[in-house]
């Protein structure tokens, strides 16, 4: 059986284990109507023009995974950024690990959304909040029509988490092959601060596929500092998709680190809703063997007064691909608007592979907006210099690929993360980096 035909037939079992009558399964309803008459994603749209799903597609995946497996925190534990105090959500094959996790907190609204979409108090909330960014989109639809489980989080007004909060995803490899939809709501009221890491991560070689959507809102002078580390086996995929609603005078940032997994689809999305909005999207890709990363970003500039910038690096080896379709939109009334966009690659050998699509579409006339991208090699005069001074050629060469993504870990807020992430790509590039952050 096809994986689209098991999905629809397994959404007929799911909502047995539904509220059927709950206002969101209208939404559900809808989602799945959609998702039918356009299946999943191909080259032949424009959007997935460089990104093929047919080798993932082939799996005869698990739809509905078993009970929580007896996961203990040595096995997840160098997973975690555990250098810090934060409050962690962990998640086992979509199940929710209540002995893994620590959220409790009288200041935050932190719970499951399997609680959030049922329980009457938080009615209200799901009314307004729940997927009212995420746009008709075949992936994100499949994602509405399975919504169950994942993280509802709310930081009240004029509120400042007191530490990170990381939102933690692993697969156990209890099943063949494995899909999993987890469905995450981040709702930053007016005033309030929320830092968050997020990471999907397999304990075992057998495939997963993981279709993320989250959707973010940041109020009036409100700020999220938002982490993405994308760093798992071969054999597991990662759709993610994230909605980003902005209100005036809010900031939001987000970084991704991609530097593993077979293929990895980032779709991000921000809607500037108020003026003097500032948006940050910021990546690091590493890649080697045949892996596949494909960011798909848009920022909707709507109204005036406001900034985004996005600057993404990538580091290609061997048979790798790397792609970027960045689009800036301004509307009429986006007067002032101040985006900028760089995308920059480094391919290591003849194999590998970039595309980049930067786009700029304006509509209004009193801007300053730029794009650029560039696809080349080390720099031999740069690589010949460091070997002078007695560097060797390996380590010469990772000093450069480092220089090269740390613009990108400069922006970087919480040092923890920062330290991580160097270790991370070190890692990559085989070399010890003799400095310390």
């Amino acid at each position: 059986m096809e994986l689209k035909e098991k999905l629809m037939s397994s959404y007929l079992a799911f909502e047995e284990q539904v509220d059927m009558e709950n206002d969101i399964h209208s939404e559900r309803n809808k989602a799945i109507k959609f998702f039918e008459s356009t299946g999943f994603p191909t080259k032949r749209m424009e959007a997935w023009k460089y990104t093929s799903l047919n080798s993932i597609l082939k799996e005869d995946y698990s739809i509905f995974p078993k009970k929580e497996d007896a996961i203990d925190y040595k096995d997840i534990k160098k997973y975690l950024i555990h250098d810090i105090d934060t409050y962690t959500i962990v998640f086992i094959d979509g199940i929710y690990s209540s002995h893994l996790s620590r959220t409790t907190h009288d200041k935050l609204d932190a719970c499951l959304m399997s609680s959030a979409l049922n329980k009457s108090k938080y009615k209200s909330i799901m009314d307004k909040y729940f997927n009212k960014i995420v746009p008709e989109e075949s992936m994100s639809s499949l994602n509405t029509a399975f919504a169950k489980e994942g993280a509802y989080i709310r930081i009240p007004k004029n509120v400042s988490a007191e530490k990170p909060i990381q939102i933690l995803n692993f697969s156990t490899g209890n099943e063949s092959a494995l899909m999993i939809q987890p469905r995450n709501l981040i709702i930053a009221e007016d005033g309030s601060h929320v830092q968050i890491i997020e990471r999907h991560q397999s304990l075992t070689d057998n495939p997963v596929l993981t279709n993320s959507v989250t959707e973010v809102y940041v109020g009036q002078n409100a700020e999220v500092d938002y982490y993405k580390i994308q760093n798992d086996k071969t054999t597991s995929s990662l759709i993610d998709n994230t909605f980003i609603k902005q209100e005036r005078d809010s900031t939001c940032s987000l970084h991704t680190f991609s530097l593993g997994g077979k293929i990895t689809r980032n779709n991000l999305r921000f809607y500037q809703h108020g003026q003097n909005c500032n948006s940050i999207l910021k990546g690091v890709t590493i890649l080697e063997g045949k892996q596949h990363v494909d960011h798909n970003t848009l920022v909707h500039h709507i109204e005036p007064n406001c900034e985004s910038h996005q600057d993404y690096k990538g580091i290609f080896s061997e048979k790798s691909v790397g792609v970027f379709n960045g689009s800036i939109l301004v509307d009429r009334l986006a007067q002032k608007t101040n985006a900028f966009q760089s995308n920059n690659n480094i391919l290591l050998d003849d194999g590998a592979t970039c595309n980049s699509k930067p786009q700029l579409e304006i509509f209004a006339d009193d801007v300053k907006c730029s794009h650029g991208c560039t696809i080349g090699q080390l720099n031999n005069e740069a690589l010949y210099y460091l070997r002078t001074r007695g560097i060797p050629k390996k380590e010469a060469r990772a000093l450069l690929m480092f220089a090269f993504a740390n613009k990108v870990l400069g922006s970087v807020k919480i040092p923890e993360i920062k330290k991580r992430i160097t270790k991370q790509i070190a890692l990559k590039l085989e070399v010890e980096l003799g400095f310390n952050l």
